[in-house]
């Protein structure tokens, strides 16, 4: 499940709300056949009004299981089964509607689409999802969204069933389940920006509002790893769809509670939650200095470098110094000098995302001088990597640390000003790297592999 639908066959029961704002990505559907302009005929599905929504779900759900249909021969051995219960379309809006197989009503399904795999089903909500997912991240949101739930499909004919998760649940807990369809999803997507598929295509500058949809089904902040119903925060879920776009089927299918590190976590005080685990943004630079310096004074001396603590000065507008735009945190090269903007920009991504938006955002610039220090270019593609490496090798370092720091929903804020803004990966001339994307894969490389994976060597 995507988002979890109430029904008995499954383990959790909610509904989420899906926040954003509208947004015009173009359709994702090739336009090439002029007998299919709006793409594949949805009559194989059951229920359809046949409208533009069931055709792209359509169109998606046929080029998906093509996919399947090359790749699970090549992965697991054997031909892929289309699902013997078929697929379903559901018109949440009207009260009169039919009930796809699992549901007793088809109001039951508002907000949601689902595999059931009793009935081996995919059911989608045509009324209430995929029109909102569609207006507010563009059509790949859709993309993304049936191809996880045929990642379940795939998960009940490979062994991770129903049966098996409930004969044993803690080899087969719901985060791990959903990590291993965002993977497969994500798996599908690189194919489809590949150029392999029929009837769809996306460009790498459509990715970043397709990870925007997949935030907005995180779960609430403060949720446990251990909940029945847990699917991950923001970071988890990212990752994931990363990891099979960049590494393909044979990752996600190998995923176990053993290689997987997950990044959800409750809180672990009643202050830090009465907080929503955010601090005031006065408080912010005074409780992360300490840590970035003790941080990159260790790896600059790991380098054979000296550090110099930075001074960090206060501006009442957009930083001016070191002669580029880098946003409204800045590194001014003066003897490892940064400038804050303390009034406007800083503090409303502060408030509108979290204050881990502002931790990242700091800890880039700290990158910057970490780079200068080390004697490394503060300009070019090489530095705007390494920047956004820096910050993600420093966020991972307050993650594995035995004191903990980083608070519920601090990684999510990450992942989000990362996708929205390009400050952390600008180098000191102004100049970032262009797409969402690929600034989350280089904070993931330094979260993941350490500051030696961030070009200071």
């Amino acid at each position: 499940m995507l988002l979890a639908l109430t029904l008995a066959v499954t383990v959790t029961a909610c509904t989420t709300a899906i926040p954003g704002t509208a947004t015009s990505q173009g359709s994702v559907v090739s336009r090439e056949d002029p007998n299919q302009p709006g793409g594949v005929d949805p009559s194989f599905v059951e229920n359809t009004d046949n409208g533009e929504i069931d055709r792209l779900a359509a169109t998606v759900i046929t080029d998906v299981r093509t996919y399947w249909e090359e790749q699970f021969p090549k992965t697991f051995g054997e031909e892929f089964k289309d699902l013997k219960g078929g697929y379903f379309s559901v018109d949440t809006a009207d009260a009169d509607s039919d009930a796809p197989p699992c549901a007793d009503k088809a109001d039951e399904v508002e907000g949601n689409a689902f595999y059931c795999p009793t009935a081996d089903i995919i059911a989608w909500d045509r009324a209430a999802l995929l029109p909102v997912l569609r207006d507010r991240f563009g059509e790949a949101a859709v993309m993304l969204v049936l191809a996880h739930e045929m990642g379940h499909a795939v998960q009940n004919r490979t062994g991770v069933g129903l049966d098996q998760r409930k004969a044993n649940p803690s080899k087969f807990p719901t985060i791990l389940i959903e990590a291993m369809a965002d993977c497969y999803a994500g798996s599908f997507v690189r194919w489809v920006a590949d150029g392999k598929s029929k009837h769809l295509n996306i460009a790498k500058d459509r990715l970043d509002s397709a990870l925007e949809s997949l935030i907005s089904f995180r779960d609430p902040i403060g949720t446990e790893q251990t909940d029945r119903g847990a699917h991950g925060d923001a970071f988890d879920r990212v990752s994931a769809f990363q990891d099979g776009y960049e590494k393909g089927v044979d990752l996600c299918a190998k995923m176990t509670v053993d290689n997987r590190t997950f990044t959800l976590s409750g809180f672990i005080d009643a202050g830090d939650q009465a907080r929503g685990g955010n601090l005031r943004f006065d408080q912010i630079v005074q409780s992360i200095s300490p840590g970035l310096n003790t941080y990159f004074s260790a790896l600059m001396t790991k380098s054979g470098k000296t550090w110099t603590e930075p001074k960090i000065t206060t501006v009442d507008a957009a930083p001016e110094c070191g002669g580029g735009k880098q946003g409204p945190v800045a590194f001014c090269g003066d003897g490892g000098a940064l400038e804050m903007d303390g009034k406007k920009e800083l503090p409303e991504i502060h408030v509108d995302i979290g204050d881990y938006a502002t931790g990242a955002l700091l800890a880039s610039r700290y990158g910057l001088a970490a780079l200068a220090a080390a004697g490394k270019p503060v300009e070019g593609p090489d530095a705007q990597r390494s920047a956004v490496c820096l910050a993600g090798s420093f966020t991972g370092s307050l993650f594995s640390a035995e004191q903990r720091f980083l608070s519920p929903g601090d990684l999510d804020e990450a992942i989000q000003v990362l996708l929205d803004y390009d400050y952390a990966a600008r180098d000191a001339k102004g100049d970032a790297i262009d797409a969402g994307f690929d600034r989350v894969i280089a904070f993931r490389e330094g979260f993941t592999g350490g500051g030696e994976k961030c070009g200071l060597g």
